[in-house]
């Protein structure tokens, strides 16, 4: 498993999610499974098989989040930046041939806000961007070929 760089905020979500999906969410499906077992034939009862994937969908959450914040870097957003891209930074990149900039953040997708969108640092294009200064151009290999990209702003 690799690193994900949070800040504390959301690192603080993630455990009251876990908190919260082990304990209220691990009762409240246990009761709807069992107010469905008492409705009767288990193999054509679609409350049952209903609360039986709810279950699965919650516990698959579950392992998502302990695995996520066993390997959880705290990315402390106070410090000053050096102007680098790094995990955390909403940069601004422009792709060559192209006059739009687009804003990301460089970070997991639980990091995610609504007017940005999120690039991994573990991505290859993230990987190319971490370390970098606004003016920089970088290369990174995307599934349809090689691309080009510069940095317009690091914030």
């Amino acid at each position: 498993m690799t690193e994900t760089h949070l800040t504390p905020e959301t690192h603080a979500r993630l455990v009251a999610e876990l908190e919260d999906l082990t304990t209220r969410g691990r009762v409240e499906i246990a009761r709807q499974i069992e107010a469905a077992r008492a409705l009767g034939d288990l193999s054509e009862n679609g409350d049952y098989h209903a609360a039986k994937d709810s279950q699965g969908k919650m516990e698959a959450r579950v392992r998502q989040l302990q695995a996520m914040l066993e390997y959880a870097v705290i990315v402390d957003q106070s410090a000053p930046s050096d102007g680098a891209v790094a995990a955390g930074s909403i940069i601004g990149i422009r792709y060559e041939g192209d006059d739009d900039v687009e804003r990301f953040l460089v970070g997991s997708i639980e990091e995610r806000r609504d007017d940005v969108a999120v690039i991994s640092p573990g991505s290859p294009l993230g990987q190319a961007l971490l370390g970098r200064r606004a003016g920089a151009s970088v290369e990174y290999d995307a599934p349809n070929g090689r691309l080009r990209v510069e940095i317009v702003t690091v914030d």
